[in-house]
């Protein structure tokens, strides 16, 4: 088997495999790189030592049996008997997105009892999972952002062989998958990169330390690094898209930037696959040229998450406008208003909360409205609050405007993205939790948690301890929860199928067209309403009953929670408090 390396800066690379150690010698062709054959097979365990130094694991390890610090694995791909051998794709345009988090969709947190619970997620009308982040890193608990060796799968997930399986059984129930990889960024315990080559740089610099090597020398190989890491997720686990982790974090100067070289990248190993992957990033830019076609100037991405939607809309809901929700929480209608029709609220407009203006403007005519992704929770915005409170907790006693959240954000114009749990109103919390084996960073973990939120207000105690083996347990689905006759969960379950069946059901629902969404609202009255094609969707976010002048044309209800009639000879529909209806006009 061919073994090889990059480590510009060695003078001396050997391999030991399986016991045995050799000499590497200098690729020839390639500067930089160290090559050599060894006997290996499938499992084969090996390291690359360094001028006489330790071994250390393979910067492109494709598994870490014994985690980030230990002997890397050969994994033979071609191994795997794929049962879902035919599948072609499903593609972005009208699908129903659910983030996932392994290691606390089910207590066991495994990739095999993730995939039993598959058949709730095809159930509820779902078309895709986004699994958050499934690299190595420390321990067995954590979120997956501070992970290493981009090319292999944490071990206590299942492994690479678990990965599989789990894509194979979505595949086989007709579910895409999408997974969140990180780039901007890699965790600051196992990894082992600077030891190798320059795969970082001092001449920019991030939230998490020295960036990672983009522009500066050496960026030529750590830029095909991370492209073929990606590239490895969409074939060798055929997976159907990647999430690109805040991309805003990539420091680029190049004339070709990154990301553009990663859709060029993807864009061609579609042909190769016979089906085509996409790409999301996440990022707080609002930059429109991040999901422009390359042809026409922009990165070549097919899609990005649309925070200004969740701010908006998070503030409608809750009254909410500390720190980031400023800007939204003046007249949060007015803001959701204007992403629905304008996808984002900072389109060159002046941010409060960043003192000064932010982003340009979205060219409705060429952007697609599924380009972005609307969503009321996520990840982040659930998990980085100090107790890791949902919706569900904020709003609780009042689940009509669970229900309004769930109808604007499986109603709107964008792709829609349910983050795990919601679905039913989740009584547990997600919060932030480490397993850290290395004790000094865990207590700088643990410390820099509660000073960030004790700088907002709140007692330390109150902030959970991201080490405590509990903090993550919490943060566990309870799947009794959506059981029939459990309320409100089973209400909030039967009203999330009843809008992705709807959105299924109603080609005006994943018309693609920004432009043709029609939006009116009364910010004191707090009502809010849009049209989409022939279908009304009303929301009455009040406590008092609302009306909502709709027009006089036949009009019929396709759904609401609570009961209503259609509008009378006025036009006027009779919306209860608190609630939410979508209707068809003839």
């Amino acid at each position: 088997m061919q073994f090889e390396v990059w480590a510009p800066q060695a003078g001396r690379v050997t391999l030991q495999c399986d016991g045995a150690t050799r000499a590497l010698e200098r690729d020839p062709e390639r500067e930089g790189w160290w090559t050599g054959e060894a006997e290996a097979c499938d499992g084969s365990r090996y390291g690359f030592a360094l001028d006489g130094g330790p071994v250390l694991p393979d910067p492109r390890s494709p598994r870490q049996p014994d985690g980030p610090d230990g002997l890397s694995a050969v994994v033979e791909h071609a191994r795997y008997a794929w049962r879902s051998a035919d599948w072609a794709g499903r593609s972005l345009p009208g699908a129903v997105l659910y983030e996932l988090h392994i290691g606390t969709y089910t207590r066991e947190g495994t990739f095999e009892a993730a995939a039993e619970r598959l058949p709730h997620l095809v159930e509820l009308g779902v078309t895709h999972v986004e699994l958050m982040p499934v690299c190595p890193f420390p321990g067995r608990h954590g979120w997956g952002y501070d992970g290493v060796s981009l090319w292999a799968v944490h071990e206590p997930y299942g492994g690479p062989e678990g990965l599989k399986r789990f894509v194979d059984r979505a595949h086989e129930l007709g579910l895409g998958v999408v997974l969140d990889v990180v780039h901007n960024h890699l965790g600051p315990s196992g990894n082992h990169l600077p030891r190798f080559g320059p795969y970082f740089t001092d001449t920019h610099h991030t939230p998490w330390g020295a960036a990672v090597n983009l522009d500066a020398p050496g960026s030529d190989e750590v830029r095909r690094f991370l492209v073929g890491s990606a590239l490895a997720w969409l074939r060798d686990y055929r997976i159907d898209g990647l999430r690109l982790d805040a991309v805003h974090a990539l420091v680029d100067t190049r004339a070709c930037h990154f990301l553009e070289e990663l859709s060029t990248a993807v864009r061609a190993l579609s042909a190769d696959l016979g089906r085509r992957p996409f790409l999301i990033a996440e990022s707080d830019l609002n930059d429109p040229r991040i999901i422009t076609p390359r042809a026409e100037g922009g990165l070549g991405l097919d899609a990005q998450w649309n925070d200004d939607f969740h701010h908006a809309l998070h503030s409608a809901l809750t009254g909410e406008s500390q720190g980031y929700y400023a800007d939204f929480g003046r007249a949060p209608l007015a803001a959701v208003a204007k992403t629905l029709t304008g996808g984002y609220f900072h389109d060159g407009t002046y941010s409060g909360f960043r003192g000064r203006h932010h982003g340009r403007p979205l060219d409705r005519t060429r952007v697609a409205g599924h380009r972005l992704l609307g969503y009321s929770q996520t990840h982040d915005q659930v998990g980085n609050r100090a107790r890791g409170d949902r919706l569900s907790t904020l709003l609780a006693g009042s689940p009509g405007l669970l229900a309004c959240a769930a109808t604007l954000t499986l109603t709107a114009p964008f792709t829609p993205m349910l983050f795990m749990g919601e679905e039913w109103a989740a009584g547990t919390p997600w919060q932030y939790f480490t397993d850290h084996t290395d004790p000094e960073l865990a207590e700088a973990v643990r410390r820099g948690r509660r000073r960030e939120f004790a700088e907002h207000g709140w007692a330390e105690e109150d902030v959970p301890d991201p080490q405590d083996p509990a903090t993550r347990d919490r943060s566990c689905l309870d799947w009794s929860e959506p059981e029939p006759e459990r309320e409100p969960h089973a209400r909030v379950l039967a009203w999330y199928r009843r809008l992705t069946a709807l959105r299924h059901e109603q080609p005006d629902l994943t018309d693609p067209d920004l432009a043709d969404t029609k939006v009116a609202y009364d910010e004191e009255a707090r009502w809010f309403a849009f049209r989409r094609g022939d279908v009304l969707v009303a929301l009455n976010l009040a406590k008092e009953p609302a009306e909502i002048p709709l027009g006089n044309r036949p009009t019929e209800v396709l759904a609401a929670w609570e009961p209503v009639a259609a509008p009378g000879a006025d036009g006027l529909l009779h919306v209860p408090a608190e609630s939410c209806a979508v209707l068809l006009q003839h």
